[in-house]
């Protein structure tokens, strides 16, 4: 497809990303440590480190691992944590020693974890003590990692504070269930050993691979990304080129609420920001609107990223409209769609817009971002980024013209390797002139702006979570009382999307409610049905396959009468 977007790039905004100025994600830290050292690089829950004290403990970390534990270049390692300031030095510290981060949901169900930590075969994992029973739950099921780490919430809070948060924590709160695993490591003991030795250099590259980012897919399989330190470099020049004239290197300060473990922080917030020297004030919990908030009060911030239910949230608490947003200069909205009314009441309190972006999990994330000069909510998701093609193409693999429907297609430096262990599934996503297919329907209007108009997987996006019918099939057909079961997503104000179930019993007896507790015995909390409803049979083909489809388009004839 012709480059139609060009024309209307905002002045600035190079057509092409040229020559990536790093080597390696450890490179782009190293640089920025250089250029900011004194400067904050990280805060959390009133503590703050440094690019010098970040660099100095994630070298000390990378030395526990390359020296200590020896982990051969390329090992995988797991990262168990939400945002703590530990997060930042293990990504950091397995980076720069060469090897490959695994990112995991700490809410993950022992079922979840298994399988991500057999599929990857990490060798090592760094768990917050909060969610260390799951990795002994998943243990007990078979899963073996060699070396376990674990960290309390206030292991890098000074002396007094670090003590006191973590027995409140454990004892006050009883945030820590109890747990018991074999021949653990903890955190402060693993950095005081990396510290007693030193981190030899290790040639890393663009071609290495740098995360094992996992995504689900319409198997209900959870596959791993095979994201190369080329393609997140990549997605940071991209985007540095173009927010460019909309911040400055030093002296940003991002709020960064979205989990780390998840692409769009990991890379918007983490990885951007980091080279542009930037704070990243790190929110552990951000269901917590009111502390949040209250977080959100101490900070003359500039840059915040985040998903529609998060500032659809912040937005109806009385105490947001009466923060300082003189010093406010961006707001990013993606993972999910951004609704008007929302972007509209942004605009009206923070006196800022809500800028749409678009991306995938195999794009490092972002492939489409608006304009920093767009003052308007405007339905788009966005032009495409400089060195990215996008092409609209029909079922039947053609390219369209602009205007019409058809499955979106990207290719560019930022668009995943394959994934880990799958060629058959990566066969499948990519055409044969290297488009990535992202399974989303959309078009291109005369002047390149890109707009979505629905998804051809059946995919359910929660609160910018994917959500894969199959996995959660799966677990409620495991239940002894159910016969059959359909999942499809139905509409929701507060997260986008929710999960129902369509049940045929088993058991006469067998209720909602007894679904909903089996589910979230075996599921992350997103992926739990909210709604379930019994049928006496599901709609199929003439082969026996359940139709999603027809249930789908049963309930919009329900909602159309008003029923």
């Amino acid at each position: 497809m012709e480059k139609i977007w060009l024309k209307s790039y905002p002045e600035g905004v190079p057509a092409e990303i040229g020559p990536l100025p790093y080597s390696s994600l450890g490179d782009l830290f190293a640089q920025s440590v250089a250029r900011y050292a004194d400067r904050p690089a990280a805060a959390c829950m009133g503590q703050v480190l440094t690019y010098r004290e970040l660099d100095e403990q994630s070298r000390a970390f990378a030395a526990y691992l390359q020296q200590v534990i020896q982990l051969p270049k390329g090992a995988r390692v797991a990262l168990m944590m939400p945002n703590v300031l530990q997060y930042m030095v293990a990504l950091f510290g397995v980076l720069r020693a060469g090897y490959v981060v695994v990112n995991v949901n700490p809410l993950y169900t022992p079922r979840e974890l298994e399988h991500q930590l057999k599929d990857s075969g990490a060798e090592a994992i760094v768990i917050l003590e909060n969610f260390a029973h799951t990795l002994e739950a998943a243990i007990a099921h078979g899963v073996r990692v060699p070396h376990i780490i674990v960290t309390s919430l206030g292991d890098l809070f000074p002396g007094l504070k670090g003590a006191i948060t973590n027995f409140v924590v454990r004892y006050v709160k009883k945030m820590v269930p109890a747990w018991r695993l074999p021949q653990v490591t903890r955190w402060q003991e693993a950095l005081a050993a990396g510290a007693k030795t030193t981190l030899q250099p290790v040639a890393v590259g663009p071609e290495d691979i740098a995360f094992l980012q996992y995504t689900g897919g319409t198997t209900g399989v959870a596959k791993g990304a095979v994201l190369l330190h080329r393609n997140i470099l990549s997605n940071v020049a991209q985007a540095t080129a173009w927010i460019r004239e909309a911040v400055k290197e030093g002296e940003e300060i991002v709020i960064t609420a979205l989990p780390l473990y998840h692409i769009f922080a990991l890379t918007a917030n983490c990885m951007t920001f980091t080279a542009l020297g930037g704070l990243n004030v790190l929110i552990p919990n951000p269901r917590d609107i009111p502390g949040f908030v209250k977080e959100l009060g101490k900070w003359r911030f500039t840059v915040m990223t985040g998903v529609n239910t998060l500032f659809n949230a912040l937005l109806n608490h009385p105490e947001f409209a009466k923060l300082d947003f003189s010093a406010f200069k961006v707001t990013l909205g993606g993972g999910m769609a951004v609704q008007e009314a929302v972007a509209k009441r942004w605009k009206q309190v923070t006196g800022k817009p809500l800028l749409e972006a678009y991306g995938l999990t195999e794009t490092s994330p972002a492939v489409t971002i608006n304009p920093m000069t767009l003052q308007e909510y405007n339905h788009s998701i966005g032009l495409p980024l400089p060195s990215t093609e996008i092409s609209i193409r029909s079922d039947a693999g053609a390219e369209l013209p602009v205007g019409a429907e058809g499955e979106l297609c990207v290719r560019g430096p930022q668009v995943m390797k394959e994934y880990w262990n799958r060629p058959d599934e990566t066969a499948k996503v990519f055409t044969e002139d290297g488009f990535l297919r992202t399974g989303d329907v959309a078009k291109i209007d005369e002047n390149g702006f890109v707009y979505l108009v629905d998804r051809k997987k059946d995919m359910i996006l929660v609160s910018g979570f994917n959500v894969y019918p199959n996995e959660v099939e799966d677990v409620i057909a495991l239940h002894p009382g159910v016969l059959e079961v359909a999942v499809i997503g139905v509409p929701d104000e507060k997260s986008g999307e929710v999960v129902k179930a369509f049940v045929v019993k088993k058991d006469p007896a067998l209720t909602e409610e007894a679904i909903i507790a089996w589910c979230r015995e075996r599921l992350t909390g997103y992926k739990v049905p909210k709604r379930v409803e019994f049928r006496d049979e599901l709609p199929k083909t003439n082969v026996g396959k359940i139709l999603r489809r027809a249930l789908r388009e049963k309930r919009a004839e329900k909602v159309a009468k008003g029923q």
